[in-house]
């Protein structure tokens, strides 16, 4: 072979490095509820080492570690009070780097949860900054006065509750926290907080990680006129999350969050990733009125954020027409962008709950597991979600999610979709740990589903199965989505690439459906999932699909 084809082969295998994160498939872990390693009834790092070798045996590329940082978790994690150390109940830096090794030594790349918006109100930076006005750190949280009545300085609302807005009698002024009190935002607009920011990012780089998902990307920057949000018509309200009952999603968030400005610190953010090798982040940006726009705004250029998700499916509706019209408003605003796609995560309800209903659950799990590694753009799936496992309902005393305590009953929280991972049917806690008393409890319902009930089928031989599936079709990793159309059943589109071309047919509903198709064209089934060939199409079964090769 000639040195310039050693080049090239070189290169080419560097660029598929490079961006492994394109078409990747991320598995959420959530460490409190994956595994208990210790027995004290919480999860923890060496539990996630000890079922490493389950994540790989399913085939996704990369695990997502939600927050195990230092924490007085008052909102589980999402609220850090170091960010360089592992709070002792998820264990040690030493724990981490093994966590680290065997994954990596698996194949699989590691992504952990970064949360800079704002600190846990014990964070040093934030307990020198709230002493006076004067010392060094006194302008790295967002302070302001009173209004002349001793009222807030605004109308900008918690998302958790109340006014975003909190007094400090040492100052005599008002922090700003777009969540708990208990979470001051820093402020963005201070060289020095970014600056030490990327300092505590360089710090996770350095240790070998692979990757960062970041935590409410567009709240860092607020806008310093201070200015009230607008009211926003009811008409217009579509908040994935507590829509109805939480008044945070009255407001027309114009100035508390997504600011131009925010922009500035992703590039600078990017800069410091691009000076290691094979680094990726995903961003999640929580803005109902600006969602695409940002997203397009956030991951063009190739100069900030690699990939960012849609809340599109973390609420809506199974329907064909839906799913196609959110699709096509991605592809035409998300130009260069690159999308990652998640049904299920640790802030709402399991998919399967959410749109099952009364419906066959195992049937739409599988079927919304095909779409969804079918789509164009990288995938997150959220640990449990592979074995069909629906919202736990968890009683009022048992809740622990600040969120769900504020707004129950008409908003249940968070904790429905954060209980312990099940492993065996007949085992202490599902497999989960052997203590008396898990943090939430585990649902009977659950240990049906767990993972030792669908060794070889159900659910989770499904995954495994179309993850391979999806490994062995460039098409489905990173090809564009074409011909995409919906009738009231059906959702139809084709996905290319230089080599193939898929043609993928998923009936949404839970009846049979018809869907004519020229099947002449057709060169393999690839994946009929109980599809028919017939005169004029497909027959599709109720949560049927249908994967073929164009010929």
């Amino acid at each position: 072979m000639s040195t310039f084809a050693l080049q090239n082969n070189a290169s080419d295998k560097w660029q598929k490095q490079k961006n492994w994160w394109r078409g990747a498939v991320i598995y959420q872990i959530y460490p409190r509820s994956f595994q208990d390693g210790n027995g004290d009834g919480i999860g923890d790092l060496r539990g996630i080492t000890d079922r490493l070798d389950y994540v790989a045996d399913l085939g996704v590329d990369a695990i997502w570690l939600s927050p195990f940082f230092t924490s007085p978790m008052k909102d589980f994690g999402y609220d850090v009070s170091n960010y360089r150390d592992v709070d002792p109940i998820f264990g040690t830096l030493a724990d981490f780097d093994q966590l680290l090794d065997k994954a990596h030594r698996l194949g699989l790349k590691v992504m952990i949860d970064q949360v800079i918006s704002h600190t846990s109100e014990l964070h040093d930076w934030f307990e020198q900054s709230r002493q006076d006005k004067t010392n060094e750190k006194a302008d790295w949280y967002v302070w302001a006065d009173a209004k002349p009545d001793g009222s807030p300085p605004n109308n900008w609302l918690s998302i958790f509750g109340g006014s975003a807005w909190t007094w400090d009698p040492r100052r005599c002024q008002y922090y700003l926290h777009n969540f708990l009190d208990s979470q001051p935002d820093l402020n963005f607009h201070n060289p020095d907080v970014r600056k030490a920011l990327l300092s505590e990012v360089r710090f996770w780089l350095d240790r070998g990680v692979d990757g960062f998902r970041l935590d409410t990307v567009n709240f860092y920057v607020h806008n310093k006129s201070l200015s009230d949000n607008p009211a926003l018509p009811k008409d217009q309200i579509n908040a994935t999350i507590a829509p109805a009952v939480n008044p945070y999603n009255w407001q027309d968030h114009q100035f508390d969050k997504s600011q131009p400005e925010n922009v500035d610190f992703l590039r600078d953010l990017r800069a410091v990733l691009d000076e290691y090798d094979h680094i990726t982040t995903v961003g999640e940006i929580g803005d109902a009125q600006r969602q695409l726009e940002l997203m397009a705004e956030y991951t063009s250029g190739g100069n900030k954020l690699h990939m960012a998700y849609t809340f599109d499916f973390l609420g809506g509706e199974f329907k064909a027409p839906y799913f196609a019209d959110r699709i096509k408003a991605l592809e035409e605003i998300v130009t260069d962008g690159w999308p990652c796609w998640a049904f299920s995560n640790h802030d709402v309800v399991r998919h399967v709950s959410r749109w099952a209903g009364e419906r066959d659950r195992e049937a739409l799990a599988k079927l919304s597991a095909m779409l969804l590694l079918c789509l164009r753009g990288s995938v997150c799936i959220y640990q449990g979600e592979e074995l069909a496992l629906p919202e736990a309902d968890i009683a009022f005393e048992d809740l622990v999610d600040p969120y769900g305590i504020e707004f129950w009953p008409n908003f249940k929280g968070r904790d429905g979709c954060r209980t312990p991972m099940v492993w065996q049917k007949n085992g202490p806690n599902g497999g989960f740990s052997i203590a008396n008393k898990t943090w939430l409890p585990v649902p009977r319902a659950h240990k049906e589903l767990a993972v030792d009930q669908q060794a070889d089928h159900g659910t989770l031989q499904l995954y495994r199965d179309f993850l391979r599936f999806r490994q062995q079709h460039p098409a489905l990793r990173n090809g564009a989505i074409e011909q995409l159309q919906a009738t009231d059943q059906i959702l139809y589109f084709e996905r290319a690439d230089a080599e193939e071309r898929l043609i993928c047919v998923f009936n949404m509903s839970d009846q049979p459906a018809q869907f004519a198709l020229d099947l002449d064209k057709v060169q393999d089934s690839a994946w009929p999932h109980d599809a028919t060939r017939e005169k004029n199409g497909l027959h599709l079964p109720p949560f049927g699909a249908f994967i073929g090769i164009n010929g």
